[in-house]
């Protein structure tokens, strides 16, 4: 699976580069303007959010192909916005005050029709009141609106150069809507919920569960989870229970049920994630396997063009060579499982060149080296690099030509978890980042949720344990 490195981008109304009005008294009847636009589904995207219109019949394909609307898509977009907007660029032009209108519609429009929008001047009346015939035809040239505007003609004249409209970038969280399809693919595994005694975790483990995600198994008190879910009508009903009084408790029985096979994966639910945490890294008794256990978080930001791993920003607060050797091969093989072919992984550091000064630049050295002597796989290692040089095409092509992986990266190595957990909060809050959190060289896939966690992302972290629990035993130890 390789997640879409597509996004959609509106272009703006084409415009002439001079925009020119017609006073009243230039105007004559028979005057006339026109435009053409091909409609998009970014168009009708960008209509419903603006409008808050979330009719089916425009923005459900399969709901319009079962209704007497099939094709029906946004008559009210392209009869309002496109007429109005011939009359205010084009004819009167502007300074143009749109008083009324009288529209009909004779036709469906839909997806990738071409449009053209034709106002003619039918007659012009007192206090500088025009009426305008209005015709929209398709890529056919039938009618599909028919009828006619009453604009206030501009007396003054205008004449400039067009503004140009920024161009609107639709960001729908295709790529996390892919991540979930993929792990639908796969039977649903059975997931310890842990302590889920507030509503935030008990939805999003019934939500996992209604995707065909997870099978929960509720570990705390049941009567308080059967009242919480009682108080917010869910349904419990295809739960399994474990009891459990406390935290610490249900952290302990989950393990076990990991331990013993009986669960595919561990969800946090109301407890502290470092103690949760410090349970499954217990030497002994906790769910370690031979590699350190690290965390990523898949991050998809708008408007760049792939996902990428960031880690470890959640559990080694400094961790060693030894320690990212791990962290950055647990990251390799959660990268091939998402697709990412090949994983390119950048070592980041503020230097630019390796230096005793920063032991990020020497520990990235060393990191290239082990891959080289195989003592990493399955990936493209590169570095000291920094930000800016691992993320931007540009930047690496100027001071990194030769790099293999600058430019490109779909792994990030941060060098600790400061800088990691700074880092992701600052896409997260400042670029609209989506975040998906997951635990890695573990037994069992354990996700990681926060209250601040939106829906969608909590389920995308639910799908990485899917797609890893498929994964294990497929990927080889190194």
């Amino acid at each position: 699976m390789s997640l879409s490195n597509e996004r959609t981008t509106m272009s703006p109304l084409a415009q002439p580069a001079m925009l020119e009005n017609r006073c009243y008294d230039e105007l004559t009847v028979g005057d006339s303007a026109s435009l053409t636009r091909t409609l998009t589904k970014a168009d009708i995207e960008l209509f419903a959010i603006l409008s808050g219109d979330v009719n089916p019949a425009h923005l459900d394909e399969a709901y319009a192909r079962d209704t007497p609307f099939h094709k029906v898509i946004a008559h009210g977009m392209w009869g309002g916005t496109l007429i109005s907007t011939v009359l205010g660029t084009r004819l009167p032009g502007p300074g143009t005050i749109y008083v009324g209108q009288q529209l009909r519609f004779v036709r469906p429009v839909g997806l990738g029709d071409v449009i053209t929008v034709t106002v003619v001047v039918k007659e012009k009346r007192d206090k500088n009141m025009v009426l305008l015939d209005c015709l929209c035809t398709n890529q056919l040239g039938k009618p599909v609106i028919t009828g006619e505007a009453e604009v206030m003609a501009p007396t003054l004249k205008v004449r400039r150069a067009a503004t140009a409209l920024p161009e609107l970038h639709l960001h729908r969280h295709e790529r996390f809507a892919q991540l979930i399809a993929l792990a639908a693919q796969h039977p649903a595994i059975s997931c310890a919920v842990i302590f889920p005694e507030d509503v935030s975790s008990l939805i999003t483990a019934l939500e996992a569960a209604h995707a065909g995600l997870i099978r929960p198994v509720l570990l705390g008190r049941r009567a308080n989870i059967e009242a919480l879910a009682q108080s917010h009508q869910l349904d419990l009903s295809t739960c399994d229970w474990v009891e459990a009084d406390t935290p610490a408790a249900a952290v302990h029985q989950a393990i076990t049920l990991a331990r013993q096979g009986s669960v595919a994966a561990l969800m946090q639910g109301h407890l502290e994630a470092v103690d949760l945490l410090h349970a499954v890294m217990a030497h002994g008794t906790g769910l370690r396997t031979r590699r350190r256990v690290s965390h990523a978080y898949v991050v998809d930001v708008p408007d760049y063009p792939h996902p990428f791993i960031i880690t470890d920003a959640a559990i080694n607060v400094l961790p060693t060579l030894e320690d990212k050797r791990d962290i950055v091969q647990n990251a390799i093989d959660l990268a091939r499982v998402l697709g990412f072919e090949p994983p390119r992984v950048a070592i980041l550091s503020a230097a630019a060149a390796i230096t005793s000064a920063l032991s990020s630049s020497t520990d990235a050295a060393a990191l290239d080296k082990m891959l080289q002597r195989h003592q990493l796989s399955g990936g493209i290692v590169d570095g000291p690099l920094p930000f800016d040089a691992a993320i931007n095409p540009a930047v690496a092509k100027l001071k990194y030509p030769e790099s293999p992986v600058a430019g490109q990266a779909n792994v990030l190595v941060v060098p600790n978890l400061e800088t990691g957990d700074m880092l992701v909060k600052q896409l997260t809050f400042l670029a609209g980042a989506d975040v998906a959190s997951i635990v890695l060289g573990t037994q069992v896939p354990v996700i990681l949720t926060d209250s601040g966690d939106s829906p969608r992302t909590r389920m995308a972290s639910a799908a990485l344990a899917v797609v890893l629990s498929a994964a294990q035993g497929q990927l080889t130890p190194v």
